[in-house]
């Protein structure tokens, strides 16, 4: 059994924060995590405005998909305060990078799944 390849998580953020600025949008590390194997939180802006928060997680098909999770964007700032605060004390390995840019959580399923 030959093992596969895998990039790490602190090169799939900065591809991500690189293409994104290369598209004139705006990406920005909140929390860093573990470098290598890092789970890591897509919090998705589209002119400031809060698009929601989505986690990289496996599929069954042995690759990468973005999932929606934390609390939705009309429930504000507080509760998505709480949700990182907690999922940062469950898991102090966790990557957090804000997109600021029209369809984010296109932008990160393209380039970190």
């Amino acid at each position: 059994m030959v093992a596969e390849a895998r990039l790490t998580s602190a090169m799939l953020v900065g591809a991500l924060r690189r293409r994104v600025s290369a598209a004139g949008g705006f990406a920005t590390i909140l929390v860093r995590g573990d470098e290598i194997s890092g789970v890591i939180l897509v919090q998705a802006l589209e002119k400031g405005q809060d698009c929601g928060l989505f986690e990289r997680v496996p599929n069954l098909d042995g690759g990468y998909a973005l999932m929606r999770c934390g609390p939705a964007p009309e429930d504000g700032q507080e509760a998505l305060a709480h949700y990182v605060a907690r999922r940062r004390r469950a898991d102090p390995d966790l990557w957090i990078i804000e997109l600021d840019i029209p369809e984010a959580e296109r932008f990160a399923a393209e380039t970190i799944c």
